[in-house]
């Protein structure tokens, strides 16, 4: 995956705000500060083009970036912080599900688990939801330089055992880089997929960016 370019595009906050564009889209999920902005800016080559934060649930929208201007990542709201009002912890069901449920362009989903932690409550929740819709996921391990060799081998254990076979299983550390060649990989097969007409059965095209789309 040979990143040429990587540029903000936008922030959508509503489905109204959603880009104007058919390029196809990887969507990266996860509790909050499991490490989805680090793990952007790690793989397009560019430190602080995503925003990280320390404070958890600071990022509330959707954040689009174009790469090569063929393609986007979207760092989706985290979910699981415990600050904020009732209203902005239930904005991940009102956004972020119809954007995953109805956006043609959509490619692939990483779903980020902390190494450390393993799979919660919420990213089992995640994880029924995007089965029982077909979508294109996998589960990342983030932070794996975070754990012992066989605490690492006790999560990806217990993490099989939740997804069965099906589902790939990747992990990574932005810090050490160990694994990103294959979630490089994997995000690469994703856009093959996509672009070789997989998705075009079920009517998803795809065109060549304009200069009307943002």
């Amino acid at each position: 995956m040979r990143v040429r370019s990587a540029e903000f595009v936008a922030g959508a906050a509503r489905l109204s705000q959603l880009p104007r564009t058919s390029l196809p889209e990887i969507a990266l999920a996860g509790r909050s500060n499991v490490g989805k902005s680090s793990l952007i800016n790690r793989l397009v080559g560019v430190r602080k083009l995503a925003r990280t934060s320390n404070t958890p649930g600071k990022t509330r929208q959707l954040n689009f970036y174009r790469v090569n201007r063929a393609w986007h990542f979207v760092d989706l709201p985290g979910y699981g912080y415990a600050a904020g009002p009732e209203a902005e912890r239930g904005g991940w069901r009102s956004l972020v599900e119809p954007y995953l449920s109805s956006r043609p362009q959509l490619a692939g989903v990483a779903a980020l688990v902390d190494a450390r932690i393993g799979p919660t409550e919420l990213d089992r929740m995640l994880f029924d939801w995007l089965a029982a819709r077909g979508l294109p996921w996998a589960v990342i391990l983030s932070k794996i330089d975070k754990v012992s060799g066989n605490a690492l081998t006790r999560t990806l254990k217990d993490t099989r055992a939740v997804l069965g076979t099906e589902v790939p299983l990747l992990g990574c550390s932005v810090q050490t880089g160990r694994g990103l060649a294959e979630v490089e990989r994997w995000v690469s097969e994703r856009l093959a997929a996509f672009s070789d007409g997989r998705y075009r059965a079920a009517g998803w095209q795809i065109h060549p960016l304009s200069e009307k789309e943002t």
